[in-house]
């Protein structure tokens, strides 16, 4: 175990170094030109964090939304069904963060027959990210695998196995000098730290995320381990993306949540300005607290709109099942198909007879009943090769999309 004191003092000796905010400034070269690249001070921050009575008070109702949002399970029959699609939205989410203009019901359409007519590169940069996260809980969950750099390497060659990032290196360390913002190095908004400090860098931040430094509540971990990992950003591309999927990961590693249920970004995306604001603040002037408390604000956040959600979700899907049971005879296909709907939202005819079991030209006739109930509605304006989308539930799911 290296201790934090150590740590500290042999950041402070490296020469070349001015001390400066949370870290320091390195000057090094980049594209020909001479920049000053950030390296940032080991975690946990010193001196420690003082959240004051606000502060406190924000930790404990976070985290008692975390409570209320892992009790999901006790409200949804199925908790699999909200899990489905809630990691679709994060990822459509996180990749709109990075400039990416797909939608959620784009992304159901190429996974349900990949059609044409959806923008298929930013539609697989989000399929990859979907992969990403369950590749992520996989291995710390079933294969009780670390959160550690191997395993950021591995979820980051993930993300980047196809599509635009794929020539970006995945799954490697970036060997070469990146920036944030601007045109180039010398007008970039940031520039973080030289390729080869990168590791050790990481290798602090690695063990922070395990406690070697002194425990650290699960909440405040997760909000400085991010912020940390974009200032580090380790790769040449799809820092933003893993950055985000690391506060859930830290959070189901720890126990604070069962299921992968809590998502920020689509409170990062609301709050844009604001976020990027702060992540360059605490660089500048090493006042972590800001940092935390806007993070704890969308931990709250998030919780409750997720739970309400999902409370929303369930009083359509009990309404929908009543008005089933007014169509007669035709009742039980369609309450066959609305449970195919539930799993998925956007479906052709073929696919829906094959998981229902029922034949293609039955369940044409029963979509045309739900239809009449303006529960499903036809998305291609085709004759052959249709597709119906639950539009009723989408329209849940799909807000800030």
């Amino acid at each position: 175990m290296i201790s934090k004191k150590v740590s500290a003092l042999n950041f402070n000796k490296v020469a070349g170094l001015e001390r400066e905010g949370s870290g320091s400034y390195q000057t090094t070269s980049a594209g020909g030109e001479t920049v000053r690249a950030y390296i940032p001070a080991p975690l946990p921050p010193e001196p420690p964090l003082s959240l004051g009575l606000a502060g406190q008070d924000l930790l404990e109702k976070a985290n008692r939304g975390l409570g209320r949002l892992d009790g999901l399970s006790l409200i949804l029959p199925d908790t699999s069904l909200f899990l489905y699609m809630y990691i679709r939205k994060e990822a459509v989410l996180s990749s709109q963060i990075e400039g990416t203009q797909s939608s959620l019901s784009d992304l159901l359409v190429y996974e349900s027959e990949h059609l044409p007519g959806v923008p298929v590169d930013d539609v697989e940069e989000v399929v990859n990210y979907v992969s990403a996260i369950e590749l992520g809980l996989r291995r710390i969950r079933s294969d009780d695998f670390p959160i550690s750099l191997r395993l950021m390497r591995e979820i980051h060659g993930q993300l980047l196995s196809g599509g635009r990032g794929s020539h970006k290196n995945p799954g490697e360390f970036r060997r070469s000098q990146n920036w944030i913002g601007g045109t180039r190095p010398g007008n970039a908004v940031f520039v973080p730290p030289p390729p080869d400090r990168v590791i050790d860098c990481l290798g602090s931040l690695e063990r922070f995320i395990h406690d070697e430094f002194g425990r650290t509540p699960t909440l405040i971990k997760a909000a400085l381990a991010h912020l940390q990992f974009e200032t580090i950003h380790p790769f040449l591309d799809g820092n933003g993306r893993l950055g985000r999927l690391l506060i859930t990961l830290i959070l189901c590693d720890e126990g604070a949540l069962t299921e992968p249920l809590l998502y920020l970004s689509l409170y990062f995306k609301e709050n844009r300005e604001t976020y990027y604001g702060l992540l360059q603040e605490v660089r500048e002037t090493g006042v972590w607290e800001k940092w935390v408390n806007f993070f704890l604000q969308g931990v709250i956040a998030t919780a409750r709109q997720a739970v309400q959600t999902a409370r929303e979700i369930l009083a359509l899907f009990e309404a929908d099942q009543k008005r089933i049971q007014q169509l007669g005879r035709a009742a039980g296909t369609a309450h066959q198909l609305h449970q195919v709907l539930q799993r998925k939202p956007i479906i052709s005819i073929s696919d829906a007879a094959k998981r229902s079991g029922v034949s293609s030209p039955t369940v044409a006739r029963a979509f045309e009943r739900l239809a009449e109930l303006e529960m499903v509605r036809e998305v291609t304006g085709k004759k052959r090769n249709r597709l119906y989308m639950y539009a009723p539930y989408l329209a849940l799911v799909t807000e800030g999309t």
